[in-house]
């Protein structure tokens, strides 16, 4: 059974306007995948769709395995969600919000369980959930979403208002909720926190399903592998640009860099410095980040603004 699966998802408002434009997606269970996109890519949408927050103007949803639109019921018995721009009770304790949780899921957790694993201290979540600081407020809403152990959890921008270490906190938190065999499908911008989790990623760009795949063959799929950078006492004359497997070279100054698509090729390129007389003093492997990947799939390959 897969956890999240959609069928030509649309929705349109007005006549000519598609938030989200014939999506097909299909989330495994037990993965955690990344939902990426530019500002009114339609992410919001599409997860709002899925929760039945608002209904799809064509195609269908289903969330482990039941309609998204005629089962919420059931549905949101079995998922947890942290969705952006959620709101609390301001007047009630933090425990008393997962306790609240955990009863509306007919669960048996314990509140101090969940309140240490997303990092609250057990004084604060005595206080008024009012007086909380964003990153506080985020802590407690993801500890709202895990009550009852739910077998997906939905992350709309998860680590909104953490500081680095809060933020490490929260990857440890969905990496650790994965492995007890739980779906994790989240939307985030901040994408060097997507890469260091997520097993596939999903980008969204106008509306439409641009790219699916791990981060890894993403990198083969727009011929974006590893760099290569040398630096040598000096650039040899022999030609470098030949050698099977790499796209580009590039040299400046001691350095040479070399585009590798095929991984085996570095062992072939530095033989080919060496025997061109250089001395090699420093070598240097960086894959293409998501942050590049990205760029490349929603603004044809020009360096776009990570999304906020």
């Amino acid at each position: 059974m897969t956890a999240i699966k959609t069928n030509n998802l649309t929705k349109r408002f007005g006549r000519d306007l598609y938030a989200v434009d014939g999506l097909d997606l299909t989330v495994q269970e037990g993965e955690v995948f990344g939902f990426l996109g530019p500002n009114g890519a339609g992410k919001s949408t599409t997860i709002n769709m899925l929760l039945d927050f608002i209904r799809p103007t064509s195609g269908s949803a289903q969330i482990l395995g039941h309609d998204a639109q005629a089962e919420t019921t059931t549905i949101r018995q079995q998922i947890g969600v942290l969705p952006e721009g959620y709101d609390l009770y301001p007047r009630l304790s933090g425990r008393s919000h997962i306790e609240m949780a955990i009863e509306l899921k007919e669960a048996s957790d314990d509140p101090d369980a969940i309140i240490d694993r997303v990092g609250l201290d057990r004084d604060d979540a005595d206080r008024k959930a009012g007086d909380y600081s964003q990153g506080m407020r985020q802590r407690l809403a993801l500890g709202m979403a895990i009550a009852g152990d739910p077998e997906l959890l939905i992350l709309d921008e998860p680590t909104n208002g953490l500081d680095p270490n809060g933020a490490r906190e929260m990857r440890e938190i969905v990496e650790e909720h994965a492995d007890r065999g739980a779906t994790v499908f989240f939307s985030s911008h901040i994408l060097e926190q997507v890469q260091a989790v997520c097993d596939r990623v999903g980008i969204l760009a106008e509306g439409k399903l641009v790219a699916v795949d791990t981060i890894d063959g993403l990198r083969d799929e727009v011929g974006t592998g590893s760099t290569l950078t040398l630096t040598v006492d000096t650039v040899p004359s022999v030609d470098l640009s030949d050698v099977p497997g790499v796209s580009t070279v590039t040299t400046r100054d001691t350095v040479i860099e070399a585009a590798i698509t095929d991984p085996n090729a570095k062992i072939s390129f530095i033989d080919r410095v060496r025997e061109g007389g250089a001395t090699i003093q420093d070598i240097e492997t960086s894959e293409a980040s998501l942050e590049e990947l990205f760029a490349t799939y929603t603004n044809g390959g020009k360096q776009t603004e990570v999304p906020a």
